[in-house]
């Protein structure tokens, strides 16, 4: 199949075809400056070639310019890759990348939440790997049109699919201030989410936000002057919650990996590479839970619960970057990833 001749369909999390997307111009141009570094592509490519490498596609649930997935097509001639990604730019980069490789990518436009509807689409049932890259990726921080930043004179946005309804502005301008004291320490684990969370009702009652950069003065005068003398801008805390609040992150995540091990065969494997302790933790609880065999009381004669693991953990500490990779790539240094192989007994 020629990439010439080829479109790629651009998918709802319905699944239903909404866009037709032309893939022209030369394979190296990514994209409208979408370029991103994928990070711990040679160990995803380490741990999980034994699994891609055998019956089923790959799934990338978080595509982005395409880096993971290239590094797997080149390595593996006959992979089929699934690239699932809900922000169109990302699609759109990566299509240009991959290019190259045919009918060996499908491209889904879709929340990874939806793996199991995106792979029934593409006329699978079970898949061989999933990797997850998980965050915000380095060309949607860098374009501060998208509003994940602090710079001035840009939109207070963060949506990861542009299509979504709900975005940050919404979020610091409606919700409660309980409501917002509560994201703010969940999701970012401030410890002043409540002085934050006053501050921001006390002046949108006087003018809504618009601007990220308003949003990051106010946060930054609502912390004590002590605290924010040094390490990163005190409102990193506060717009990571706000992101994650906005894309619906923990719980599409949580969604979408029990979904990741129904679709897995037999020895097959997934990989979720996160950035911050609250992914992690969704990651390692998930797959110590399916790893997990008979859970009857320690004084029952015999098993009545009938449950048996269903995965096995690969790694029982997080797999991170080396000090060549972080020294390159500084996005990188707070990666971390885990790895769990599908049980060969399991359905």
């Amino acid at each position: 199949m020629c990439w010439a001749d080829t479109w790629v369909w651009l998918w709802f999390c319905s699944g239903r075809p909404v866009e037709r997307l032309p893939l022209e111009g030369p394979a190296e141009q990514e994209g409208a400056g979408f370029r991103h570094i994928p990070v711990l592509s040679g160990a995803a490519l380490e741990w999980l070639t034994p699994a891609a490498s055998g019956e089923g596609p790959l799934v990338d649930c978080t595509l982005g310019a395409g880096g993971h997935s290239e590094a797997f097509l080149k390595a593996l001639p006959d992979l089929v890759v699934i690239g699932i990604d809900r922000d169109s730019a990302a699609l759109e980069a990566a299509g240009r990348r991959l290019r190259p490789f045919g009918g060996r990518v499908r491209l889904v436009r879709s929340n990874f939440a939806e793996i199991e509807q995106a792979v029934r689409d593409e006329g699978y049932k079970n898949v061989g790997a999933i990797l997850y890259d998980l965050g915000v990726s380095s060309p949607q921080l860098d374009r501060a049109e998208r509003g994940f930043g602090f710079r001035r004179g840009f939109p207070l946005d963060m949506r990861m699919d542009q299509n979504a309804e709900l975005n940050a502005r919404d979020i610091v301008n409606n919700y409660s201030e309980d409501r917002l004291v509560d994201i703010f320490f969940r999701y970012g684990e401030e410890k002043f989410s409540r002085r934050i969370a006053r501050a921001i009702v006390l002046r949108r009652a006087v003018q809504p936000f618009e601007e990220a950069s308003d949003l990051a003065e106010v946060v930054k005068t609502a912390i004590p002057a002590a605290t924010r003398r040094t390490g990163p801008h005190p409102a990193r805390r506060t717009f990571q919650a706000l992101r994650i609040e906005t894309n619906s992150e923990l719980d599409s995540l949580e969604r979408s990996l029990a979904a990741a091990l129904d679709l897995l065969r037999p020895g097959g494997r997934v990989a979720v590479i996160s950035y911050h302790s609250l992914e992690d933790r969704i990651a390692k609880r998930t797959f110590r839970s399916a790893a997990e065999g008979c859970i009857c009381p320690k004084d029952f004669p015999v098993c009545v619960c009938g449950r048996t693991a269903r995965v096995r953990v690969l790694t029982n500490r997080p797999v991170r970057p080396g000090e060549e990779e972080a020294a390159a790539n500084p996005r990188s240094d707070s990666a971390r990833m885990r790895v769990a192989e599908k049980m060969p007994e399991a359905a």
